[in-house]
């Protein structure tokens, strides 16, 4: 995946796949998070949102996607208009997609470590570069 240029001030990338098994790929990640001791993201967006396409862009970066590897696993899961994989946010205690994208933080065991700031991610595409690094980069579970 590659971050195409963008008429805005962010990368954007289009990684959400409504084909794709989004259970099996969430899976696949926090089995590989166990023995490597990294984190899972899974970001719960779609095409069709600016917000997921400039987040999607910006993981694409390189300064990000150095970053990401070493701390992450990362799934893009497609949500459709809100209506498609809904399933997995509920699986870690998220009750229903209220924006896109929204980002839930994983331990490896499988835990939601940030609850509170999941569904704030719906304005991603005007956030500044230097925050979006910092809050994965430096990233605390909320308690």
């Amino acid at each position: 995946m590659s971050a195409a240029p963008a008429e805005a001030d962010h990368p954007e990338a289009r990684p959400f796949e409504s084909e794709s098994d989004a259970s099996s790929q969430v899976d696949a990640a926090l089995a590989r998070s166990l023995s490597s001791d990294r984190r899972v993201i899974v970001v719960m967006g779609a095409n069709w949102c600016h917000d997921s396409r400039g987040l999607a862009g910006w993981f694409a970066e390189p300064r990000f996607a150095a970053m990401l590897q070493e701390k992450y696993e990362l799934v893009y899961v497609d949500v459709g208009f809100k209506d498609r994989n809904i399933d997995i946010a509920q699986r870690f205690g998220i009750k229903s997609i209220k924006g896109t994208p929204t980002v839930l933080i994983l331990s490896p065991r499988g835990a939601l470590l940030n609850r509170k700031s999941a569904p704030k991610w719906r304005n991603a595409a005007s956030r500044e570069e230097e925050d979006i690094f910092s809050y994965f980069d430096r990233f605390v579970p909320e308690l």
